[in-house]
């Protein structure tokens, strides 16, 4: 591990999740003008470096999920859901985050003329196989004449929910720390990115770090376990258990719909996430009484 560059942790990382089933797409590929062999894919995915949503990809899965909406109706959705309100950036991820996990409320006109109101969704919960991962590496972002571009970011369905920032270990000063700032120099010049973000994960590739938006250095954790039957083997790289046993497509979907809260403390909102022992021991009382009900 002493040996990890940078650039491996990354290819690394890639690895894993398009083993969980995550497409990987590189970032220049889909910048604008970026992709030279099929200049129609950086076109398509994104006509500027502040299109941090991947429109098409928004727009399908929410045309996919509720097929009988008409198509103003979805397009509210689609305003709403890239146009967050909100003063700062964790007032609209708690937005956003409503959104995801209740569904768009619009409005569409019904045979008789009367207006009724409907839910879109952009997420299907129930059918992890039903969304569209994505997995872009050197994602590059401008806002505010500030350029960045974190190593890789996880969308689902067009929409940046994780931030994955890697170090080199070997290197002087390369910490996950080092990591830890860096995305909160992302955080404040570009923004935008974090809007619609459920898990932010830090790694050196000899250790890793999960937290939520908004959390101080105490609050990014280890995830310690994959499938939280047992803790991961010691000698197996921290940034892949957090991959296999947070990543993947079904318990990645379930951290976002029931393991994130929104607390005002004192007029301050605090975003916070369960550890991995809190999310496998609901998991696991939960699935005890759904049993019990059956039997």
């Amino acid at each position: 591990m002493s040996n990890f560059t940078e650039s491996v942790v990354e290819e690394a990382a890639l690895a894993w999740l398009e083993a969980l089933g995550y497409a990987v797409l590189h970032g220049p590929d889909i910048s604008p003008g970026g992709n030279t062999l099929t200049p129609a894919l950086s076109q398509w995915e994104r006509e500027k470096y502040s299109d941090v949503v991947l429109e098409r990809r928004v727009r399908d899965a929410l045309a996919a999920l509720k097929p009988a909406l008409p198509a103003e109706a979805l397009e509210d959705a689609f305003r709403k859901l890239t146009r967050p309100e909100g003063a700062d950036l964790i007032v609209r991820n708690r937005a956003l985050h409503h959104l995801l996990v209740d569904g768009v409320t619009v409005e569409c006109r019904a045979a008789d003329g009367s207006i009724r109101g409907a839910q879109a969704r952009v997420i299907d919960f129930d059918d992890p196989a039903g969304n569209d991962w994505l997995a872009v590496n050197q994602f590059s972002v401008v806002e505010n004449k500030h350029s960045r571009r974190p190593d890789v970011v996880l969308i689902v369905n067009g929409l940046p929910l994780a931030v994955l920032e890697l170090k080199n270990a070997a290197a002087e000063n390369a910490t996950i720390w080092s990591a830890f700032q860096q995305l909160q120099t992302y955080q404040a010049e570009v923004p935008m990115l974090f809007a619609s973000n459920a898990l932010l994960a830090v790694s050196d590739g000899v250790e890793a770090r999960v937290g939520a938006l908004g959390a101080g250095r105490e609050w990014f954790k280890p995830w310690r376990t994959i499938t939280g039957e047992t803790l991961a083997r010691a000698h197996m790289p921290e940034l892949q258990v957090v991959i296999e046993g947070l990543c993947a497509p079904r318990r990645f979907l379930d951290l976002l719909r029931d393991f994130i809260v929104f607390e005002d403390d004192g007029g301050r909102i605090v975003k916070k996430m369960a550890g991995y022992h809190q999310y496998h021991a609901v998991q696991v009382a939960v699935g005890e009484t759904l049993r019990a009900a059956e039997l």
